[in-house]
């Protein structure tokens, strides 16, 4: 059921000009869960963190043999703590469950929705941000919030990124696609708070995909995407 923006046969603009009285402005939500374990360290990385710890270990301040002795012997007791982490790899990882926040924990999760909006031609459902065009919102962030909000039913578990936008995109209509209207679109960052499971509603379908599958589903998109979602 994956359909992607290409479909639309819209073409992309990045200018910033004077919008027209007719054309429409959308405000779009880039919704995502932020890692929740500490991301693998690059071998490089490694590599150089134990040159580094080597090298210090050759010009290290030599403590007293008693002083070492003292400080080993401090907070010994009975008592013992069993640790075990949990594991990396989730069962939704293994099923590849893109409903799930429990998978690619060390990465960001961004979410998708499959439904109509505002531009897709003849009224047909495609894969997009939750979005919403602007009509009357005081600013547009307020637009950014209800259209999340219409998505979610609240907020109470998010947390938007200041009151700017983080990007923008000028989609101009196609002669060969009906009904591909022009507009601008504003993207505002919001971010996961406090839960693993978020109940998705008003839409056919929806995905929670990284940074790389998200471009499977944009793919005319995928270089502004890339440039707009640094990590």
């Amino acid at each position: 059921m994956r359909r992607s923006i290409a479909s639309l046969g819209w073409s992309l603009s990045r200018g910033f000009s004077t919008t027209s009285p007719s054309e429409k402005i959308v405000a779009s939500v880039l919704f995502e869960r932020l890692p929740v374990v500490i991301p693998k360290i690059d071998p490089v990385v490694y590599a150089f963190q134990e040159f580094s710890f080597r090298w210090r270990q050759q010009y290290r301040r030599r403590y007293p043999d008693e002083l070492l002795d003292k400080s080993n012997a401090r907070g010994k007791g009975d008592y013992q703590i069993d640790y075990e982490p949990a594991p990396r790899i989730t069962e939704a990882d293994k099923q590849n469950d893109r409903k799930s926040l429990q998978r690619a924990l060390d990465r960001r999760l961004y979410l998708l929705i499959y439904g109509n909006t505002y531009g897709s031609p003849a009224g047909k459902p495609v894969w997009h941000f939750p979005e919403k065009v602007y009509e009357s919102e005081e600013t547009l962030r307020k637009c950014a919030e209800s259209a999340l909000q219409s998505v979610l039913g609240d907020l109470s578990h998010t947390y938007f990124v200041g009151n700017a936008p983080m990007g923008h995109i000028a989609m101009e209509s196609s002669a060969n696609v009906t009904g591909s209207p022009s507009f601008k679109q504003f993207f505002f960052k919001s971010q996961v708070i406090a839960t693993n499971k978020l109940k998705i509603g008003k839409c056919d379908d929806f995905v929670w995909v990284t940074k790389d599958e998200l471009m499977e589903y944009f793919p005319k998109k995928a270089e502004f995407l890339s440039k707009m979602i640094i990590s």
